[in-house]
Protein backbone atom coordinates (compact mmCIF):
# COMPACT_ATOMS: atom_id res chain seq x y z
CA UNK A 1 0.00 0.00 0.00
CA UNK A 2 1.73 3.34 -1.08
CA UNK A 3 1.65 5.80 1.92
CA UNK A 4 -1.35 8.36 2.26
CA UNK A 5 -1.45 11.93 1.43
CA UNK A 6 -2.47 14.38 3.29
CA UNK A 7 -2.28 18.40 3.96
CA UNK A 8 -2.70 19.94 6.99
CA UNK A 9 -3.74 23.05 7.33
CA UNK A 10 -2.22 25.66 9.54
CA UNK A 11 -4.36 26.37 12.67
CA UNK A 12 -2.93 27.74 15.85
CA UNK A 13 -4.81 27.76 19.34
CA UNK A 14 -4.46 30.02 21.64
CA UNK A 15 -6.98 32.80 20.83
CA UNK A 16 -10.15 33.72 23.00
CA UNK A 17 -13.37 31.82 22.18
CA UNK A 18 -16.62 31.96 23.84
CA UNK A 19 -16.94 30.34 27.55
CA UNK A 20 -19.28 26.98 26.96
CA UNK A 21 -18.72 26.85 23.34
CA UNK A 22 -18.07 23.42 23.57
CA UNK A 23 -14.46 24.30 22.08
CA UNK A 24 -10.99 25.05 23.66
CA UNK A 25 -11.10 28.30 25.50
CA UNK A 26 -7.23 28.21 25.26
CA UNK A 27 -4.03 26.24 24.31
CA UNK A 28 -0.54 25.97 24.02
CA UNK A 29 0.52 26.73 20.86
CA UNK A 30 -0.48 24.24 17.87
CA UNK A 31 -3.32 21.63 18.55
CA UNK A 32 -1.46 18.45 18.07
CA UNK A 33 1.81 17.19 16.09
CA UNK A 34 3.20 17.22 12.64
CA UNK A 35 1.51 13.61 11.42
CA UNK A 36 3.66 11.35 9.23
CA UNK A 37 1.74 10.01 6.65
CA UNK A 38 3.78 6.34 6.67
CA UNK A 39 2.70 5.85 10.52
CA UNK A 40 -0.65 6.52 9.02
CA UNK A 41 -0.43 4.20 6.25
CA UNK A 42 0.69 1.31 8.13
CA UNK A 43 -2.17 2.09 10.53
CA UNK A 44 -4.95 1.83 8.14
CA UNK A 45 -3.42 -1.50 6.77
CA UNK A 46 -4.49 -2.70 9.70
CA UNK A 47 -7.94 -1.01 10.33
CA UNK A 48 -10.97 -3.43 9.47
CA UNK A 49 -14.23 -1.57 8.09
CA UNK A 50 -16.32 -4.49 9.31
CA UNK A 51 -15.40 -4.23 13.03
CA UNK A 52 -14.01 -0.52 13.25
CA UNK A 53 -10.76 -2.22 15.07
CA UNK A 54 -7.21 -2.23 14.13
CA UNK A 55 -5.81 -6.37 13.41
CA UNK A 56 -2.38 -6.59 15.23
CA UNK A 57 -1.30 -9.33 16.73
CA UNK A 58 -2.32 -8.64 20.03
CA UNK A 59 -5.83 -8.38 19.17
CA UNK A 60 -8.08 -5.75 18.46
CA UNK A 61 -7.59 -2.18 19.08
CA UNK A 62 -9.34 1.15 18.02
CA UNK A 63 -9.54 4.78 19.05
CA UNK A 64 -12.40 5.49 21.91
CA UNK A 65 -15.00 7.91 22.95
CA UNK A 66 -12.72 8.41 26.01
CA UNK A 67 -9.46 8.78 23.45
CA UNK A 68 -11.37 11.87 21.76
CA UNK A 69 -11.88 13.66 25.19
CA UNK A 70 -7.91 13.03 26.57
CA UNK A 71 -6.31 13.88 23.57
CA UNK A 72 -8.03 16.62 22.25
CA UNK A 73 -10.19 17.57 24.98
CA UNK A 74 -13.16 17.72 23.23
CA UNK A 75 -16.69 16.88 24.71
CA UNK A 76 -17.71 13.59 24.13
CA UNK A 77 -21.55 13.65 26.75
CA UNK A 78 -24.52 15.82 25.03
CA UNK A 79 -26.94 15.93 21.85
CA UNK A 80 -25.48 14.65 18.83
CA UNK A 81 -24.18 16.43 15.98
CA UNK A 82 -26.46 16.53 13.54
CA UNK A 83 -28.06 18.03 10.51
CA UNK A 84 -28.88 18.17 6.57
CA UNK A 85 -26.40 19.43 4.34
CA UNK A 86 -29.07 21.00 2.74
CA UNK A 87 -30.39 24.25 2.07
CA UNK A 88 -32.05 26.55 0.30
CA UNK A 89 -29.91 29.67 0.29
CA UNK A 90 -26.02 28.99 1.57
CA UNK A 91 -25.16 32.37 1.19
CA UNK A 92 -28.15 34.27 3.07
CA UNK A 93 -27.01 31.56 6.25
CA UNK A 94 -23.30 32.75 5.49
CA UNK A 95 -24.30 36.64 5.56
CA UNK A 96 -26.92 36.25 8.62
CA UNK A 97 -24.05 34.35 10.69
CA UNK A 98 -20.78 36.28 9.24
CA UNK A 99 -21.93 38.72 7.88
CA UNK A 100 -20.26 38.01 4.65
CA UNK A 101 -20.23 36.42 1.61
CA UNK A 102 -17.43 34.84 -0.46
CA UNK A 103 -17.03 34.99 -4.43
CA UNK A 104 -17.21 31.31 -4.82
CA UNK A 105 -18.89 28.65 -2.85
CA UNK A 106 -19.09 24.89 -3.62
CA UNK A 107 -22.71 23.99 -2.82
CA UNK A 108 -22.38 24.69 1.03
CA UNK A 109 -18.91 24.64 1.63
CA UNK A 110 -16.78 27.76 1.44
CA UNK A 111 -13.01 28.32 1.00
CA UNK A 112 -10.59 28.33 4.35
CA UNK A 113 -8.50 30.74 2.98
CA UNK A 114 -11.38 33.31 2.82
CA UNK A 115 -12.19 32.93 6.01
CA UNK A 116 -8.42 33.66 7.40
CA UNK A 117 -8.36 36.77 5.28
CA UNK A 118 -12.04 37.76 6.01
CA UNK A 119 -11.51 37.48 9.49
CA UNK A 120 -7.77 38.24 10.85
CA UNK A 121 -6.93 39.39 14.49
CA UNK A 122 -9.80 40.81 16.37
CA UNK A 123 -8.39 44.65 18.03
CA UNK A 124 -9.15 46.48 20.58
CA UNK A 125 -12.11 48.13 18.96
CA UNK A 126 -14.40 44.82 17.97
CA UNK A 127 -17.57 45.05 18.32
CA UNK A 128 -19.66 42.30 20.28
CA UNK A 129 -21.17 41.17 17.10
CA UNK A 130 -17.94 40.84 15.31
CA UNK A 131 -16.30 38.77 18.25
CA UNK A 132 -18.77 36.92 17.02
CA UNK A 133 -18.48 36.06 13.70
CA UNK A 134 -15.07 36.19 14.52
CA UNK A 135 -15.57 32.92 16.80
CA UNK A 136 -17.58 31.43 14.39
CA UNK A 137 -15.04 31.87 11.34
CA UNK A 138 -12.38 30.45 13.61
CA UNK A 139 -14.59 27.45 15.08
CA UNK A 140 -15.13 26.86 11.73
CA UNK A 141 -11.31 26.81 10.43
CA UNK A 142 -11.04 24.68 13.51
CA UNK A 143 -13.31 22.19 12.42
CA UNK A 144 -12.46 22.03 8.46
CA UNK A 145 -8.51 22.26 8.72
CA UNK A 146 -8.35 19.86 11.79
CA UNK A 147 -10.78 18.27 13.41
CA UNK A 148 -13.04 17.19 10.44
CA UNK A 149 -11.17 18.35 7.36
CA UNK A 150 -12.82 16.40 3.91
CA UNK A 151 -10.08 14.87 1.33
CA UNK A 152 -9.42 19.00 -0.08
CA UNK A 153 -8.51 20.25 3.62
CA UNK A 154 -9.26 23.19 2.39
CA UNK A 155 -13.32 24.31 2.25
CA UNK A 156 -15.88 23.34 5.21
CA UNK A 157 -18.99 22.96 4.82
CA UNK A 158 -21.36 25.65 6.23
CA UNK A 159 -23.48 23.14 8.15
CA UNK A 160 -21.19 23.44 11.19
CA UNK A 161 -21.74 27.00 10.97
CA UNK A 162 -25.65 26.38 11.90
CA UNK A 163 -24.31 25.00 14.82
CA UNK A 164 -22.35 27.80 16.22
CA UNK A 165 -25.52 30.30 15.90
CA UNK A 166 -25.94 30.04 19.56
CA UNK A 167 -22.42 28.58 21.80
CA UNK A 168 -24.22 28.01 25.15
CA UNK A 169 -25.81 25.09 22.24
CA UNK A 170 -23.30 24.67 21.05
CA UNK A 171 -21.49 23.84 24.35
CA UNK A 172 -23.89 21.25 25.04
CA UNK A 173 -23.08 19.25 22.10
CA UNK A 174 -21.11 16.05 21.44
CA UNK A 175 -18.57 17.52 19.15
CA UNK A 176 -16.22 14.51 20.53
CA UNK A 177 -18.35 11.80 18.67
CA UNK A 178 -18.72 13.83 15.50
CA UNK A 179 -14.77 14.35 15.49
CA UNK A 180 -14.60 10.13 15.93
CA UNK A 181 -17.21 9.67 13.51
CA UNK A 182 -15.76 11.66 10.65
CA UNK A 183 -12.01 9.74 11.65
CA UNK A 184 -14.04 6.06 11.19
CA UNK A 185 -15.48 7.17 8.17
CA UNK A 186 -12.64 8.55 6.32
CA UNK A 187 -9.86 5.78 7.85
CA UNK A 188 -13.08 3.13 6.05
CA UNK A 189 -12.82 4.64 3.00
CA UNK A 190 -8.76 4.68 2.89
CA UNK A 191 -9.07 0.76 2.81
CA UNK A 192 -10.81 1.10 -0.52
CA UNK A 193 -8.20 -0.46 -3.47
CA UNK A 194 -6.11 3.15 -4.97
CA UNK A 195 -7.43 5.12 -2.32
CA UNK A 196 -4.29 7.71 -1.58
CA UNK A 197 -5.81 10.47 0.26
CA UNK A 198 -7.36 10.54 3.72
CA UNK A 199 -9.29 13.17 5.45
CA UNK A 200 -10.13 13.18 9.55
CA UNK A 201 -8.30 14.03 12.64
CA UNK A 202 -5.04 12.28 11.84
CA UNK A 203 -3.23 14.12 14.64
CA UNK A 204 -5.83 12.44 17.04
CA UNK A 205 -5.02 9.00 15.34
CA UNK A 206 -1.37 9.52 15.54
CA UNK A 207 -1.24 10.85 19.04
CA UNK A 208 -3.55 7.69 19.66
CA UNK A 209 -1.00 5.30 18.73
CA UNK A 210 2.30 6.97 20.11
CA UNK A 211 0.59 6.88 23.63
CA UNK A 212 -0.19 3.16 23.13
CA UNK A 213 2.56 1.57 21.18
CA UNK A 214 5.38 2.40 23.41
CA UNK A 215 8.23 1.26 20.92
CA UNK A 216 6.96 4.05 17.95
CA UNK A 217 6.54 6.92 21.04
CA UNK A 218 9.73 9.37 20.60
CA UNK A 219 10.94 10.50 24.42
CA UNK A 220 9.65 13.99 25.22
CA UNK A 221 11.26 15.51 28.83
CA UNK A 222 7.91 17.25 29.65
CA UNK A 223 5.21 16.50 31.92
CA UNK A 224 1.96 15.14 30.98
CA UNK A 225 -0.32 17.79 30.74
CA UNK A 226 -4.19 18.24 29.05
CA UNK A 227 -4.99 17.85 26.70
CA UNK A 228 -2.94 15.26 25.78
CA UNK A 229 -2.29 15.64 22.26
CA UNK A 230 0.20 19.11 23.44
CA UNK A 231 2.40 16.56 24.54
CA UNK A 232 3.83 16.52 21.09
CA UNK A 233 4.47 20.40 20.81
CA UNK A 234 7.74 19.99 22.78
CA UNK A 235 11.00 19.27 21.78
CA UNK A 236 11.28 15.17 21.46
CA UNK A 237 14.11 12.91 20.68
CA UNK A 238 13.46 10.26 17.93
CA UNK A 239 16.70 8.41 17.58
CA UNK A 240 16.32 5.00 17.01
CA UNK A 241 12.39 5.49 15.93
CA UNK A 242 11.47 4.19 12.49
CA UNK A 243 10.27 6.17 9.65
CA UNK A 244 10.31 3.85 6.92
CA UNK A 245 7.10 2.54 5.89
CA UNK A 246 8.53 -0.89 5.91
CA UNK A 247 9.95 -0.62 9.19
CA UNK A 248 6.88 0.17 11.09
CA UNK A 249 5.07 -2.73 9.41
CA UNK A 250 7.82 -4.81 11.02
CA UNK A 251 7.76 -3.50 14.48
CA UNK A 252 3.80 -3.26 14.55
CA UNK A 253 3.66 -6.63 13.79
CA UNK A 254 6.83 -8.08 15.89
CA UNK A 255 6.03 -5.66 19.56
CA UNK A 256 1.96 -4.95 18.76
Amino acid sequence: MQYLEYACSSITIGRELPAGSGFLARGDGRPGCKVYPKLISALIERWRPETHTFYLPCGECTVTLKDVSLQLGLPVDGYLVTGSVQSSDWPAVCYELLGAIPEKMDGGKIEMGWLRDTFPDLDEDSTEIERIRYARAYILQLIGGYLMPDLSRSRVHLRWLLKLVDFRVAGELSWGSAVLATLYREMCGATRPRRLKIGGCLSLLQSWALFHFLFLRPRVDHLYTFSLITRWNHPANHARLPTELEDIRLLLDQQS
